[in-house]
């Protein structure tokens, strides 16, 4: 007797296993079921036939993602966050342990960020636990309640309520994190540089560069390969904005050191010769460089230094974004690009001649293998339904007022780029991004 599926999604572009194949896909109970030829007739309750422009991905796995709920969610929430999420592709999120009130340091905090989260979510979304001098000692029990990791900064957060390590807390997190087995991910910019190159801020974009030069990245992220060297941790670097690292993090990982490093579509796909004087919408930190930096950003990822590619949305609101009126040191620092990532990604890749899979890799595949979900992030049986239908020539032109975080500030405001989401599945149902109000589970680490 066939097998009828709930869901068959068949076409001429599928992505299996790094390479794209014509298939079809029978999903039962929120899982592939089966992948067959092109032509094989599997039988579905629900049977979605790809158009010649249409691609089926993998749904994005985005391990760095601020949602600020609670306490700041007039910044970002869970509801439109995931939304957001949902539009661009991403079915899975980890949300960061900061700017939320309470920062989600302890297993109380914990508790009230799943609780925000339960009613809202539309995507998967899982959490990291913050490392800060308080909550050192007391790690494990945040680990043993399911949080995927432990951020630390080494340089000033921007918000009091979680502040920074310094190298002699660095080791004791590192040790601590050790001894049973856990992972710590680093914002790696070293204050003593930071503090040295200082400067009066204003509306000057290159300078607001100076102020947080490449120097200070390379400082940090010698101290952790020193720790994770001394302890044995493992360490991820987050959002790498200076390539000069690059080597160090190649020479650590030939040294078989457990340390892995990301970075992000905005320092890949925006440059420094390209950003106004007053236009605070590009500021982040580190800040995004010049286009030779991040032509070795790109080597970075092609010669596997760099690991994977996520958001690191951080949205706040327009008062604070344009805070100071363009003066830099005043506005807020970061960048809200959820729902563009992989338009932005694969924009900026096909002008290099880098393929759609490889992107796609970076953004699925190797984030979810990070976070430790093997059973996302790939389409193949057992893995989890989660799916989205691409139209990569497709033009899109960004309207800031029309995406789906809360508020309608974008770096790429009226950018035009390349691929298009049209369709988002989780576990096998269809998402409407535009007015889903629950759809997502939240998750622990495996």
């Amino acid at each position: 007797m066939t097998e009828t599926f709930d869901l068959v999604l068949a076409g001429d572009r599928i992505l299996v296993d790094g390479r794209f194949i014509p298939a079809e896909v029978g999903v039962q109970n929120g899982r592939i079921a089966a992948i067959g030829p092109r032509g094989a007739g599997l039988a579905g309750i629900e049977r979605r036939e790809l158009t010649a422009d249409e691609v089926l991905l993998p749904g994005l796995v985005d391990t760095h993602v601020h949602i600020n709920e609670p306490g700041r969610t007039e910044w970002e929430g869970f509801a439109t966050a995931t939304r957001a999420a949902a539009a661009g592709g991403v079915t899975t999120l980890l949300d960061m342990p900061l700017n939320s009130i309470p920062p989600t340091i302890d297993v109380p905090s914990l508790e009230v960020k799943r609780a925000a989260a339960a009613l809202s979510t539309v995507v998967d979304v899982g959490f990291w636990g913050g490392a800060v001098p308080s909550s050192l000692g007391s790690l494990k029990e945040l680990h043993d309640a399911g949080v995927f990791g432990f951020k630390a900064f080494l340089a000033p957060s921007g918000v009091d309520e979680f502040p920074h390590l310094d190298r002699t807390q660095l080791r004791t997190a590192l040790a601590e994190i050790a001894a049973f087995g856990g992972l710590l991910i680093v914002h790696a910019e070293d204050p003593g540089v930071l503090d040295s190159s200082a400067n009066e801020g204003g509306t000057s974009y290159p300078r607001f560069v100076e102020s947080r030069p490449p120097e200070a990245e390379s400082a940090a992220i010698a101290a952790v390969i020193d720790g994770v060297r001394e302890t044995g941790a493992r360490a991820h670097i987050l959002h790498l904005s200076a390539a000069a690292a690059l080597p160090m993090i190649a020479a650590a990982k030939a040294e078989g050191l457990p340390i892995t490093a990301e970075t992000c579509p905005h320092y890949l796909t925006l440059d420094e010769g390209h950003i106004p004087d007053g236009a605070t919408q590009y500021k982040c930190c580190p800040p995004i460089r010049d286009a030779a930096n991040q032509d070795a950003l790109w080597q970075g990822l092609l010669d596997g230094t760099l690991d994977i590619v996520v958001s690191d949305h951080s949205p706040s609101t327009p008062e604070r974004k344009f805070a100071g009126d363009g003066d830099f040191q005043v506005a807020w620092g970061g960048i809200a690009g959820l729902q563009l990532g992989l338009s932005a990604m694969w924009t900026a890749a096909a002008q290099r001649g880098i393929p759609l899979e490889q992107v796609v890799g970076w953004m699925s595949r190797a984030t979810a293998d990070f976070a430790g979900l093997r059973g996302k992030g790939r389409i193949e049986v057992g893995a989890d339904a989660d799916l989205v239908v691409f139209a990569p020539d497709e033009a899109v032109e960004v309207d800031a007022a029309r995406l789906l975080h809360k508020n309608p500030v974008s770096a790429y405001d009226g950018a035009r780029l390349t691929g298009a989401v049209h369709e988002t599945r989780l576990a096998g149902v269809r998402v409407q991004p535009e007015t889903e109000t629950h759809h997502g589970k939240l998750l622990s680490r495996p």
